[in-house]
């Protein structure tokens, strides 16, 4: 069994004012060498944006970028010519490849935006950029691992250029679900919300868990909890 533990508090810390992010892996000013990423998953930033505030245009390349909306609406404007809101189960992603410009905003002026930010390493380089954008409810996801992401778009999930699965799941207090590995894949879950036992060992929020040499991974809830599965070659 390997299960090794990310601690909410060990993370990367930023705090810019309009912004709080927590660094999952080195990102930015935040380096470390022990943590630059797990398999194809490169960044996993957890951030907070204050009301009026927000990521003015900048651009990416190279990068399936997914964000993951916890509490308020982001608002998104790109270079594609998309506009969108991103709320709560919704699911955005963007891929950057040959070059995009976006900026995304927090509109309200007095709730902030709790969300996920994940970067994807593409499986190749050069991909024509392109956007989408899916809701998954939380009946959709109660109490079950709902596939958001895949390589194939299978289930109605997003399409994502890497052999990566993004499952999402809301577990009641009690509620359990497992996973499956495929010989010679591992993942990382991301307590987002909550407490819970992954395997038997117990994670916090904020807490990152990376997974290897399992067969089954059960995530058991002891508080109402949210949470990312990352299957990954």
């Amino acid at each position: 069994m390997s299960i090794i533990i990310r601690k909410s508090t060990d993370r990367g810390h930023a705090m810019h004012g309009w912004l709080e992010s927590r660094h999952t892996f080195s990102f930015a000013e935040y380096h470390d060498p022990r943590h630059m990423g797990f398999g194809a998953l490169r960044v996993l930033n957890e951030d907070r944006v204050q009301p009026g505030e927000g990521f003015g245009a900048h651009s990416h390349r190279d990068m399936e970028i997914v964000s993951y909306v916890l509490d308020g609406a982001l608002e998104h404007d790109d270079s594609m010519g998309n506009g969108s809101v991103i709320r709560p189960g919704d699911v955005q992603l963007m891929r950057a490849g040959t070059g995009v410009t976006h900026s995304e905003y927090n509109q309200s002026r007095t709730n902030p935006v709790h969300f996920l930010q994940v970067w994807i390493l593409p499986d190749r380089q050069g991909l024509d950029p392109a956007y989408e954008q899916l809701h998954f409810s939380v009946e959709q996801r109660r109490n079950t691992l709902t596939l958001v992401a895949s390589t194939d778009g299978r289930d109605s999930s997003l399409t994502i250029h890497q052999d990566v699965a993004i499952h999402a799941s809301v577990l009641e207090t009690g509620g359990s679900v497992s996973h499956g590995l495929a010989p010679g894949r591992r993942a990382w879950v991301q307590l987002a919300r909550g407490q819970a036992r992954i395997n038997g060992v117990a994670v916090g929020e904020g807490d990152g868990a990376a997974v290897r040499n399992e067969h089954v991974i059960e995530i058991a809830a002891d508080s109402p909890s949210e949470f990312l599965l990352f299957d990954l070659a």
